[in-house]
């Protein structure tokens, strides 16, 4: 009996009635008339009443399924399929409350649908996630009611289904297509230079025709007394690093997504291009600690290793230690790479202090330093000054913090250390220009 009613529900139109009867009695105070039609309308309600719970009781005559995607893509779209099955000798309306995850706030789900005489439909809806990891549903809520729209009855179906929030892999995949389609606008990408030969000696050989006489070893001649030549392995990749600043400075939003999550989106999309140009990707993130290094390599699997690393990065957004950078890259990346970095800094003393390290990592290495302009201070700049002295004041200030970006990318270019200050939501395809910029010019 409990069971029963906690799944039966009153409709809008019955209170509607009970409201229109309850009028009808009143006046029949002074229409004497006017009691016995509202007992008789009372009747029909209860009559239709009772016989519309028999027709929903009358067995388990819905079936509902909640197919999820094996993953989420993080910041995308992500599409989620009810298929509902009506197995009643009648059509009803079914409307559907699916308990989504907590971490979408989403307080004001109600998805309705008419299914006719054992019919089935499918539901569709997109759920937008903001933050990596693993997200639980709930049941699913189904309420029916037939034709006569007086009570309706509740279904609990379903049970709890996991999904894991990847880096965006949608993003990752639109640019790969955009990139092999010649889409993207690769700001003097004239040429791709041939990767060849390396300075990692592999053996000494004898001299045949054809071989580069820069490359006679004198010593070897002489002890053989005959014409030897150093050989050097022919490398078919580059190696690439990603490295991602996990600290306090990339807690920051836009748009409802942490700087960090942009860094791990753009990585990713940037790691499969690379993979794509043949070369070797690698990955690391630190804050006060370096969590952990993913070496370079080219193999086919790197891609699937390098977005399970960016999926399980976590920090509490410390301080970031670049000095211990500067010591795990020194003793890690041992071949000169072409090495990313994701950061930010939002005052040029924070870039001074770090500036020492950064010098020291480039001597060996070519050294890319990404940073974010601030859009909402870009924002404010465009504003409408007018009479507003308050507004010009705000304006004055961002135009400052504007300028101190400006003034990083010269400090850092001074070095020969090269740079992108771009809008967050710019980053991916930035990013993977100026990677393409430095294969076109021969830099690594």
């Amino acid at each position: 009996m409990l069971k029963f009613l906690k799944s039966l529900y009153f409709k809008e139109l019955f209170f509607y009635c009970l409201i229109g009867i309850a009028i009808l009695f009143l006046i029949s105070f002074w229409v004497d008339w006017l009691y016995s039609i509202t007992w008789i309308i009372s009747m029909i309600l209860a009559v239709a009443t009772l016989l519309d719970m028999i027709a929903l009781y009358s067995g388990e005559a819905v079936i509902a399924e909640r197919i999820l995607p094996e993953k989420f893509s993080n910041s995308d779209p992500n599409q989620v399929i009810l298929k509902l099955r009506n197995n009643y000798r009648f059509s009803i309306t079914a409307e559907v409350i699916d308990e989504v995850p907590l971490q979408f706030q989403k307080r004001d789900f109600l998805k309705s649908k008419k299914l006719g005489s054992r019919s089935e439909e499918k539901l569709e809806y997109q759920l937008i996630p903001l933050e990596r990891g693993e997200y639980i549903f709930g049941n699913l809520n189904i309420y029916i009611s037939s034709k006569l729209r007086l009570v309706k009855r509740r279904y609990i179906t379903g049970k709890e289904q996991y999904v894991k929030v990847y880096p965006s892999f949608v993003q990752m995949k639109k640019l790969d297509f955009l990139a092999l389609d010649q889409k993207i606008n690769l700001q003097g990408m004239k040429r791709i230079r041939r990767i060849g030969h390396t300075m990692e000696f592999e053996q000494i050989k004898e001299y045949v025709r054809g071989d580069d006489v820069r490359t006679i070893n004198w010593k070897a001649t002489a002890k053989q007394n005959a014409l030897m030549v150093n050989q050097f392995q022919d490398e078919r990749s580059q190696p690439v690093y990603s490295i991602i600043d996990t600290g306090r400075v990339m807690k920051m939003p836009f748009e409802g997504l942490s700087l960090l999550d942009y860094a791990i989106n753009s990585s990713l999309a940037f790691s499969n291009i690379a993979l794509r140009k043949k070369d070797k990707i690698g990955l690391l993130s630190f804050s006060n600690k370096v969590h952990g290094i993913l070496k370079a390599s080219s193999r086919l699997s790197q891609l699937q290793q390098i977005m399970e690393s960016l999926y399980r990065v976590d920090t509490g957004y410390l301080d970031s230690d670049f000095n211990m950078l500067y010591s795990r890259v020194q003793k890690s990346i041992t071949h000169r790479s072409l090495v990313m970095l994701y950061t930010n800094f939002e005052h040029m003393s924070a870039l001074q202090r770090q500036l020492p390290y950064l010098k020291a990592i480039s001597k060996k290495h070519l050294l890319v330093v990404i940073f974010f302009e601030n859009t909402e201070i870009s924002r404010l700049t465009e504003q409408s000054t007018e009479k507003d002295i308050s507004t010009m004041a705000h304006q004055t200030i961002a135009e400052s913090f504007q300028h101190d970006k400006i003034m990083m990318v010269k400090e850092l270019e001074k070095f020969g250390i090269q740079t992108i200050l771009t809008p967050p939501k710019d980053l991916s395809i930035n990013t993977i220009n100026k990677y393409l910029e430095v294969k076109a010019r021969g830099l690594i």
